[in-house]
This record gives structure tokens, sequence and C-alpha cells, in this order.
């Protein structure tokens, strides 16, 4: 498990006050920070520094945080935590929606980022992961490696952010048994997860279009409606 002294977090946030009071609340924890004011500058230093988790302001003057956050996603799975004025169940969706791992609505407390940043990197490095080595479905057409952590869908590796993966394993350990969406908050997020419950539903979409091969008619996270999700296909 990586040391916070070796861990690279980017801060992409036009409000240069804010951007530099995180990168001070982030460094006296020992991170490496680096800083981008715009979102040209934000994806140039993803590609360049190679951080491993990105702290994205939403609205950014030059392009959206949304529109970064769909290149990052085109290349990589590092935790990616959005800062929003946008207040409200259905703009935090909507940015979850896009390959967000979690979210902050400002004004916020620096230490609460800080929290945040914790909690994404110990979920990252499947913390507390379960121990079974493989469990494969559909005749082996999904093959999911835990202590890996890799996913593979007719033999190719699909990329699943690390709050993916652990969804998908706390439903594929138990197939046909069905989750409340606090459930899934409890036993693949964690207590420290603090966030509505419909955000697992922009989760659960994002995987979906990852591993179903009609992401609309799913065969294997199945939504049991009004309860939540089970995973449909036995081992």
């Amino acid at each position: 498990m990586l040391t916070n002294e070796n861990i690279r977090i980017l801060v992409v946030d036009d409000e240069l006050n804010l951007l530099k009071l995180i990168h001070a609340y982030l460094q006296q924890e020992g991170y490496q920070v680096n800083e981008a004011a715009d979102g040209k500058a934000g994806l140039r230093e993803f590609h360049q520094w190679k951080p491993d988790l990105i702290i994205l302001d939403r609205m950014l003057p030059d392009m959206s945080g949304e529109e970064i956050c769909r290149q990052v996603r085109r290349e990589s799975n590092i935790p990616i935590l959005m800062l929003t004025a946008k207040a409200g169940e259905q703009h935090v969706i909507e940015g979850l929606s896009l390959g967000a791992d979690d979210y902050v609505t400002k004004p916020f407390s620096p230490k609460e980022v800080v929290a945040r940043v914790r909690a994404l990197l110990r979920r990252s490095q499947s913390h507390g992961a379960p121990l079974m080595e493989e469990m494969g479905f559909d005749a082996d057409r999904l093959v999911i490696k835990v202590t890996k952590q890799e996913v593979l869908k007719d033999k190719a590796i699909i990329p699943l952010t690390a709050i993916e993966f652990r969804l998908l394993v706390t439903l594929a350990k138990h197939p046909g048994v069905t989750y409340t969406r606090a459930q899934l908050i409890e036993q693949a997020l964690g207590h420290d997860f603090d966030g509505y419950d419909r955000t697992i539903d922009a989760h659960i979409k994002n995987l979906r279009q990852k591993i179903e091969d009609q992401p609309k008619q799913p065969r294997y996270i199945l939504t049991v409606f009004g309860t939540g999700y089970k995973f449909g296909v036995e081992k």
C-alpha cells in the first residue's frame, strides 16, 4: 500500500484561494500536491505528472469538469473527487454518472475534503477486500479476479473504478441476494461514505455500461424495483 508521501494528488480549480487552501491541507497530510487553475492545464498535468487522485471543480472557465472527467476516464480509473457549487441530488448523480467517484458541495471545510480523499484512497487500494481469489460467471464470459482487482469480459480486461469494482464484488459474491442501496453503501463503500442512497444508481449505471452486452436489458446486475439490486447469474 502506498504511503502518503508517495501519493500524488492533482487539484483543478479556478478559485485560487480555495486551490491554495486545499493544497496546504493536503500537504500537511504528507501528500504530493500539484495544482491547475483551468481545464487544459489540468489535463496537461494529468498526462505529464500522472497523479493517483484528482480533485476536480465542476465549473471551470475553459471547459467543464464533466468534460475533463470524461477525458480522464477514457485513459484511467484513478479516483476523482468532484467539487460542485450545485447542491441537490440530481446534480450529484449527473457528476457520478460521468465517472466521478465522490463529490463535495461548496462551501465545504478543507478537513472534509481531506477525509474524502482518505476514503477514496482506501477504496482504491482495496482496503478490506474479500479474500476469495476469482469468480467466474456465464461459462467464464465474466471473470472477477478479486486479489488482482481485475474484471475480464470475454477475456478482455474491463477497466472499472474502485467503487465499481467493490460494488460488483459485493453483488457477485451472493448471486440472487437482493441488496438495498443502504446495504451496498455499507458493504461496498464503507461507513465513511457520506452521500445520497441514489448515488448508487449512477455507479450501477456506469458498471452496466461496461460489463453488460445490453445495458438496458442487463443479465448480471438486476434491479429489484422498490428495493435495490441483485446479481442475476449463478457461478
